[in-house]
């Protein structure tokens, strides 16, 4: 079908549906609670700040208060709160290596990706304040959270496909002392040991133009999974041999509670405002966090015959992570009466290492017997990344009343990122040179691979948006963004195990790319409060370089070399607004996605790389109410459908099929469901009950693009509810709460046997393969104090 006729067809659907929807707001108006007023929520998605329901898009907002009020512990938790939005739970060791937020479905990553950093930008950008940066930063006083649902390319940029999710810190304000203090303490099942955490936020005026704020969390959680056949090592982290380094036995243990997560957190601001005209704030924010292990749990049997039980995993090592991040942005606005002018710098710093467990890798490839002939065999991926960024954005934003506003802004950011891989066999030298009895001149050392990935990007871009209201009623916008980028990609490589029989590798490519990017929206006021939309917009993700060799020993095919930007067109029809207690939103969407990327390796010799299928689409509907059913009952309701697949064949560089058109996408789901409940009670004067209930339920998902047998996998679909009470006395506020109440697995990654599972006839008997599931039901007790 061309792209007018499913534009056509797409019309034709959007409008029968919609006539439906326009019913909605009277519906709202004749609700029992139509006379309470709903809090106002104010975003600044549009680059200037407005009622949530004036923009004509499809954006939800977080408070700040709810994240903190809910005992919100991580940011799934939190985006599993808002409609449409699915999310990858890897648990604390991977989720801040890669980001696994997917929006309208637009993902062709497997789900278990997330050991190492990827050179792709991911479909959906995130940002912290105006600093678009990815990490697994803590959700502590913050302001709101909002989330744009589709492509945001015009203001947002690269990475914007599915959408934009923006963290706003808390500023520091000049009205007086204040702040929290807070503690609690959880238990998790499956977990022998008591959680804990504290929080200090503090806001200090420092003078009528001056203050300064500060926000702190300490964090220790115990584990929950065990690591139950663990080699024991000897004093230079070597698997034991009880009969002697030449017999076949080995010594086992097992780890409780490994998973351990462990957090340093902090944020500085300073905030100077001289005049009404002028407002600058400084930003500094650092966090560091320590993993021990994977929040998962092996299914099946080891080697030896004994299945694993619950929250059980089969590695034969420990799977330790770190990550360390640091942030600080200048950010100053000039009212200069006609627009206001901002400028934002900043940079960031986000590395981390872990160790992986490859054992099951190399046995299901058959090398542990052939190649290495090693009878205790730990196969150790030690990886590292690092992503740093200096950006500079300067932005002026109309102010004048008149039927013309516009935004206009530059952009610059010139990013580094670096992925490396040492892999050991661990123990292998020291056997190979016991078996012959004598020191092995051809074999060099446990490693058996090194390799670097050293990327630099940079990008300029240009940016505006115009709108115009032709009268009370029809507003038109219209956008644009011209972005150019460079990109130069390093790649070392060596496989040192055997004494000279492999040269090593440096290879260097470099490309350029530029493009433009459009966007179109026209808007039909009903009246002050609601509004109906149609909007046409495209999103991008910046192209680059592989630096894979296209000639010597470790030769790749010449396909291989770069990869393009991909681009979505996103057709949109919505309506939104408020009636009487409740605000609603609902929106139809349809996505043609062209050359969308896939983070994958290639075929020779498994370098690092990324590659462009051809067509994929996404289309559905996504429902959001907010409103009240009493004078103290609040409630959210959503609802998401998102049909994600294929439209063509995916092939890869050199012809190999990947996936055929039709295939689902992995990673999302295609039903979704929200719900939230908050009753406020009071018993007395002095003191206040809160009781709250969350839910969200998903579908089934796919794990992988394509049928591979080694990676595909239909993921059953899930629901978590969580629930609080808290209990309000003057600045004190003492909250119960429980997460995951009916103790849902949430399988959302798997690692399949066939990739990493058992095989003893390699002399291997432990498990790789593992399910990596959401938190289990845990309880908690929080305590705070404002001041």
């Amino acid at each position: 079908m061309s792209a007018i006729g499913k534009l056509s067809t797409f019309t034709l659907l959007s409008s029968t549906a919609l006539s439906g929807l326009m019913a909605l707001p009277a519906i709202a108006q004749d609700s029992e609670a139509s006379d309470i007023a709903l809090e106002e929520i104010v975003v600044t998605a549009s680059r200037r700040a407005e009622r949530i329901q004036d923009i004509p898009y499809n954006i939800s907002a977080v408070s700040g208060a709810r994240i903190e009020d809910a005992k919100m512990l991580d940011s799934a938790e939190l985006l599993r709160s808002v409609s449409g939005v699915a999310i990858v739970d890897r648990g604390p060791r991977n989720a801040g290596a890669v980001n696994s937020i997917r929006i309208r479905g637009l993902n062709v990553d497997g789900s278990a990706l997330g050991d190492y950093a990827t050179s792709a930008a991911a479909t959906v950008s995130t940002y912290l304040n105006d600093t678009p940066m990815f990490a697994n930063l803590l959700i502590k006083d913050l302001e709101r959270v909002e989330v744009l649902r589709g492509p945001q390319g015009t203001l947002y940029g690269s990475g914007a496909l599915g959408g934009t999710v923006r963290y706003i810190t808390r500023k520091p304000d000049f009205d007086g002392f204040s702040g929290h203090v807070s503690a609690s303490l959880s238990s998790v099942k499956g977990s022998e040991s008591l959680g804990w955490a504290t929080d200090l936020v503090a806001n200090v005026p420092l003078g009528d133009t001056l203050a300064f704020r500060f926000a702190g969390t300490r964090m220790d959680y115990p584990g929950l999974t065990d690591y139950v056949n663990v080699y024991e090592l000897d004093a230079n982290g070597v698997p034991v041999a009880p009969n002697g380094i030449l017999d076949p036995t080995a010594s086992f243990k097992s780890v409780e509670d490994a998973d351990t997560y462990d957090v340093w957190f902090g944020r500085a601001s300073l905030r100077w405002k001289p005049s009404d005209s002028f407002d600058v704030t400084a930003t500094y924010t650092r966090q560091s966090d320590d993993m021990g292990g994977r929040r998962a749990q092996t299914v099946g049997r080891d080697g030896f015959g004994n299945e694993y039980g619950k929250y059980e995993v089969g590695s034969v090592q420990l799977e330790p992570a770190d990550s360390d991040v640091e942030m600080g942005a200048l950010e100053a606005t000039i009212d200069l009466g006609f627009a206001t002018l901002t400028s934002s710098t900043s940079y960031y710093e986000h590395e981390g290492s872990s160790i992986s467990e490859n054992t099951g890798f190399y046995a299901q490839n058959g090398w542990l017997a052939w190649y290495y002939n090693y009878p205790r065999p730990m196969a150790t991926a030690a990886r590292t990344y690092e992503d740093k960024a200096f950006i500079e954005e300067l932005r002026l934003v109309s102010n004048s009343d008149g039927p013309l506003q516009y935004v206009f802004g530059l952009y610059y950011q010139d990013q580094d990122r670096l992925a490396t891989q040492e892999s050991f066999l661990v123990g292998a030298k020291a056997y190979v040179d016991a078996l012959y009895g004598y020191d092995v001149s051809w074999i060099t050392g446990d490693q058996d691979f090194h390799y670097i990935l050293d990327e630099n990007f940079k990008q300029k871009a240009a940016y505006g948006e115009l709108t115009y209201a032709f009268s009370d009623k029809i507003d038109v916008t219209v956008g644009a963004r011209y972005f150019k980028n460079e990109s130069t990609s390093d790649t070392f490589m060596a496989l040192p195990f055997w004494t000279g029989l492999f040269p090593e590798l440096e290879s260097t490519f470099e490309t350029e790319e530029d493009k433009m990017l459009f966007k179109a929206n026209l808007t039909y006021h009903l009246d002050d409060d609601n509004l109906v939309y149609g909007t046409w917009s495209q999103g991008y993700r910046r192209g680059g370089a592989n630096g894979v060799p296209t000639t010597g020993y470790y030769a790749e095919d010449a396909g291989w070399l770069t990869y393009d930007a991909d681009t979505v067109d996103n057709f949109e029809l919505g309506i939104k607004g408020m009636r009487g207690s409740t605000r609603y939103t609902v929106s139809l969407f349809y996505v043609d996605w062209s050359d969308p990327q896939l983070n994958t390796s290639t075929p020779n010799w498994g370098f690092f790389a990324v590659q462009n299928g051809s067509k994929a689409t996404t289309k559905g509907v996504e429902v959001e109410l907010d409103g009240y059913l009493s004078e103290t009952l609040h409630y959210t309701v959503g609802y998401a459908f998102a049909d994600a697949e294929l439209s063509e064949d995916f092939f890869s560089p050199t012809g190999a099929l990947i996936a055929e058109d039709g295939a689902r996408l992995p990673g999302s789901p295609r039903h979704m469901f929200n719900v939230a409940l908050d009753h406020t009670y009071e018993i007395s004067d002095t003191l206040t009950l809160t009781s709250r209930l969350d839910g969200y339920v998903q579908s089934s998902t796919r794990n992988a693009i394509g049928t591979s047998p080694k990676f595909d996998r239909t993921l059953p679909g899930y629901g978590i509810f969580n629930g609080s009470m808290t209990l309000t006395r003057g600045n004190v506020d003492l909250t119960l709460w429980v997460k995951n109440i009916f103790n849902a697995e949430g399988v959302s990654a798997v690692f399949k046997k066939a990739y990493m599972g058992t095989r003893p006839s390699e002399g291997y008997y432990g498990n790789g393969s593992k399910e990596q599931i959401a938190l289990p039901r845990a309880f908690g007790l929080s305590a705070t104090y404002r001041f």
